[in-house]
């Protein structure tokens, strides 16, 4: 699970840092790898290849918000859905941390890798560190 602390500027002009949750189990991820034709690494690849910014920016996109959710008190249950999805969309929190992804590979790299399952981001840095050098650091 990846906590990203953002400050940022509400609507009102107050200034804020809040903790964001962002989180994709094993189960979500077996899921879009069996939705997707060939599994995700060539859907990612075709998508790569295709240098279609704006398939590649939804894609993204979508993993972002697919990750977004909140922690029940207890810690029991990170809840999701498309309506939390959406008002963290309407914040400028949200528009801050794209921000940041458009802008900066190593966040890139670093936020999905923070999403994923350890065991799972482990192997991925593992069999491409070139990708992973700036989280590494």
């Amino acid at each position: 699970m990846l906590k990203k602390t953002i400050t940022y500027t509400d609507f009102n002009g107050v200034e804020r840092t809040e903790d964001f949750y962002f989180h994709i189990t094993e189960a979500e991820l077996a899921d879009m790898e069996i939705d997707s034709e060939g599994g995700l690494e060539v859907k990612l690849q075709k998508i790569i290849d295709s240098k279609d910014i704006k398939k590649i920016k939804k894609y993204f996109q979508d993993i972002v918000f697919k990750a977004y959710g909140e922690k029940s008190e207890d810690g029991k249950r990170f809840i999701k859905n498309e309506e939390l999805s959406k008002n963290f969309s309407y914040t400028q929190a949200y528009s801050d941390l794209w921000m940041e992804l458009l802008t900066d590979e190593g966040a890139a790299a670093e936020f999905i890798t923070g999403i994923m399952p350890r065991s799972i981001a482990e192997k991925a840095k593992t069999q491409n560190p070139d990708l992973f050098k700036e989280v590494n650091r």
